[in-house]
């Protein structure tokens, strides 16, 4: 597309809508106007110029106000919606139980909401593209708006053709008595005086004050970019851990998300008031009212070069007890006391007993967390342990199932071998229930106690965004003070050698403050009386010389 030439001469590029140079109206819409369009001083906007390849289809989308805040709606309902249920991180339960638990606990409504990934949205790839795509709308639409206007603010001339002059919302015309130069001088030296930079050509001048709170809205942008951007890092592995591990009183393990790190949880300790519950305690059971709880635990790490798992040779780092809100903190990471569990079974013991005469063969051990697959006793009995339920749910095609990994309800098939029954007899026993598959056996495993034991809940974290995200707010604020406490404003003089005066004046926002400034420097240098074109219109008024006059033959500037 041609650029498009001034009468004055300049050649603008194409979709440029006031002269870059004297600033006559280009298009048949501004020279319509009483009042141009100075939101970018009439320079031309890619979005608003080209859309007739792909790549300018793309740039429009994107650019796009309307897409802009459709988008910035659409991530706001969605993370909306991801508060609707509890998200995976705060649910109470290891992960392979979790979908378990929302249809569990929330019906077929918390089975959908876990299966459209909701539980987890903000990990989610679709929710990390939409954020992604406003990230992408926000760059797209500084670029397409805030390069044209640097240019335009930077590049601005002192003088101006009269048909720009008049377009403006708050013109003055008429005559001095001073001359020219003394004119000139006296409104540099009010306008200097309030703090405005004044620039001269010859018999015209420019007094501009506040031009940086045009870019508040686009440092707005960069703040939102920014923080946006500390979002998506999240997802890219070291920046971002939030893990959640159970760990039994006694039991060593590995630190999720903290590769050859190792925490053994020596004791739990429960420290609780004497006081009366109050509230949702009375209404759920609890009798007394937690004053601390803490773990002492032991650190660990691998020497280096170590196979990962190995736990030979661990180097202790350090003992320390980790309170709610004195988490442990290692190598940039940090360690939450989060729950507990009191109680835990730890361990079941059976005896083996003739059924008719309560005899006992002896007693197996069975750890509820690592089970043996078999139990010798001696003088020909032993005892196999065929199927291992945690938490037994019940029967499905004749197998147990198990609703989670913890030993809340367990269940066992046992295979008893005694001298009197060579081939073996089955058994199916879980708490307070016995079962016989095959027919009545002479032998049955006798429930002979157990043991019991707490477990700590701990979240590791490690957010390297952190100071990203502190950045972009910062920025963003700043952006949104300069945009809101600034305004831009400007004055344009032109004095003709016979007395003669042109003034206009522009403000981007708060009118009242350029005409308290426009009083003063008036009444200080003697200018003519100024109008405000819009209220004019609204009135229904015409304005002295409506506004389109020019001087025929007058390409001067």
């Amino acid at each position: 597309m041609e650029n498009i030439t001034c009468a004055c001469g300049h050649s603008n590029p194409y979709g440029t809508k006031l002269c870059e140079k004297c600033g006559r109206p280009l298009t048949e819409e501004e020279k319509q106007n009483k009042v141009v369009d100075m939101r970018y001083d009439g320079t031309a906007i890619r979005s608003k110029t080209y859309n007739k390849s792909i790549v300018d289809k793309i740039w429009n989308f994107f650019s796009s106000v309307k897409v802009g805040i459709s988008l910035i709606i659409i991530t706001l309902v969605a993370a909306s919606i991801g508060t609707i249920l509890p998200q995976e991180l705060y649910v109470n339960a290891p992960d392979v139980s979790k979908p378990a638990y929302y249809e569990k606990v929330y019906g077929w409504f918390g089975k959908v909401y876990n299966q459209l990934g909701l539980s987890d949205l903000y990990s989610t790839w679709w929710f990390q593209i939409l954020v992604g795509m406003l990230a992408i709308s926000i760059i797209v639409a500084s670029l397409d708006r805030g390069i044209p206007l640097y240019k335009s603010l930077k590049n601005q001339r002192v003088k101006r053709h009269e048909s720009f002059m008049k377009r403006q919302r708050i013109v003055a015309e008429g005559h001095v008595t001073a001359s020219p130069e003394e004119t000139l001088d006296k409104v540099e030296k009010k306008m200097t005086e309030m703090k405005y930079n004044v620039r001269r050509d010859g018999s015209a001048l420019l007094a501009e004050k506040g031009r940086f709170s045009r870019y508040g809205p686009y440092i707005n942008h960069v703040g939102l970019i920014v923080f946006l951007g500390g979002v998506m890092l999240r997802l890219v592995p070291g920046f971002y851990v939030d893990e959640s591990i159970w760990v039994r009183e006694g039991e060593m393990r590995a630190v999720s998300g903290m590769d050859g790190y190792f925490i053994e949880n020596r004791k739990f300790i429960l420290e609780t008031h004497d006081n009366k519950p109050q509230g949702e305690q009375v209404r759920q059971g609890v009798n007394v009212v937690a004053k601390n709880f803490q773990s002492d635990i032991t650190l660990y790490k691998q020497p280096k070069d170590a196979i990962p798992g190995d736990i030979d040779n661990l180097e202790k780092v350090r003992d320390y007890s980790i309170r709610v809100n004195h988490p442990l903190k290692e190598a940039g990471f940090a360690l939450y006391q989060m729950n507990y569990r009191l109680n835990e079974l730890k361990q079941m013991n059976f005896n083996l007993v003739n059924k008719a005469t309560e005899e006992s063969l002896g007693t197996i051990e069975i750890d509820l967390t690592n089970p043996k697959k078999a139990y010798n006793l001696g003088n020909g009995a032993s005892v196999q342990l065929l199927v291992y339920t945690p938490d037994f749910n019940g029967f499905e095609n004749g197998a147990p199932q198990t609703k989670s990994s913890l030993p809340v309800n367990p269940a066992f098939i046992f295979k008893m071998t005694t001298p009197e029954t060579p081939d073996g007899e089955t058994s199916f026993v879980a708490i307070k229930q016995t079962m016989e598959p095959f027919g009545e056996t002479k032998y049955k495993m006798k429930f002979a106690g157990s043991e019991t034991l707490n477990v700590s809940n701990f979240t590791i974290r490690k957010d390297r965004t952190i100071p990203i995200l502190f950045v972009g707010g910062v920025i963003f604020m700043i952006g949104v003070a300069i945009g809101s406490y600034w305004n831009h404003r400007r004055l344009w003089l032109q004095v003709e050698p016979d007395g003669g005066v042109v003034m206009a004046a522009h403000v981007n926002k708060n009118m009242f403050s350029m005409k308290k400034d426009l009083d003063a420097v008036t009444a200080f240098a003697g200018l003519p009386h100024y109008i405000d074109q819009l209220e004019k219109l609204e009135e229904g008024e015409e304005s002295t010389d409506g506004g389109i006059k020019e001087k025929e033959g007058d390409n001067t500037l």
